[in-house]
């Protein structure tokens, strides 16, 4: 997916830069225990569902079109699965 970022250098001019995100896809069977995110980042999902559990048993679940934005880049983390058995696709932003 092709965004455009609009920015200022250093010396207060305004530029273009197109950036290319890359979708991401997980398998059907997509049950990936506890973990952290990489980096601060904003994750919209694009089809199908998946549930969360946070490191202290709350679970919640989140549909197509739902967006999350991940934070816990240290610590215990986080589960997800898949909430169908379907190819699930995100959009990863990082922040």
């Amino acid at each position: 997916m092709k965004i455009t970022r609009i920015f200022s250098d250093e010396r207060g001019e305004s530029h273009f830069e197109d950036l290319e995100i890359p979708f991401r896809k997980v398998s059907a069977d997509y049950d990936y225990g506890f973990h952290h995110a990489p980096q601060k980042q904003y994750i919209v999902l694009l089809d199908g569902g998946v549930e969360i559990e946070t490191s202290l048993g709350e679970i919640r679940k989140f549909q197509t079109g739902e967006i999350l934005l991940v934070e816990d880049v240290s610590g215990k983390g986080h589960k997800t699965k898949n909430l169908e058995t379907m190819e699930r696709t995100s959009l990863f932003l990082h922040l």
